[in-house]
């Protein structure tokens, strides 16, 4: 694998991600806190790989230009300037909420992820857009 390769590997981890994030939920909306727990940890773990290997390419490649022209332009900017804040924005409440988790506080949990979640997803969503728009398109 060559530096190259770490865009794909990027958008693959925040594709995989997102199906960790939707199938935990549907786990804890069945009630099954066992394996909602696995898929949140598991998603948890496939974003901090993720941030890892995204630190890596850009401290080795830096910023990426979009060369798209017209219309498309102003789509990828809507997607990447709210997608960019809000990767940012994330990380503290994902801590807190894996925090409130693991330390079973499971009211104090279930009050931040119902806001975390949406949000984490729309990062991890968005991501992918981002990825394909950038090095796809």
């Amino acid at each position: 694998m060559t530096v190259t390769d770490l865009p794909a590997l990027n958008a693959s981890l925040n594709a995989i991600s997102t199906v960790l994030l939707v199938t935990g939920y549907v786990f804890i909306r069945r009630g099954d806190r066992r394996r909602h727990r696995a898929c949140m940890l598991a998603a948890l773990t496939t974003s901090a790989m993720f941030l890892t290997s995204y630190v890596i390419y850009h401290a080795q490649v830096g910023s990426v230009p979009f060369k798209g022209t017209g219309w498309i332009r102003t789509l990828y900017f809507a997607v990447l300037i709210p997608h960019v804040i809000l990767a940012a924005a994330i990380v503290p409440p994902v801590l807190i909420t894996v925090s409130r988790a693991l330390s079973a506080k499971y009211d104090k949990h279930r009050r931040i992820a119902r806001w975390t979640l949406p949000l984490w997803l729309y990062v991890s969503v968005t991501g992918v857009i981002v990825y394909l728009m950038l090095y796809r398109l």
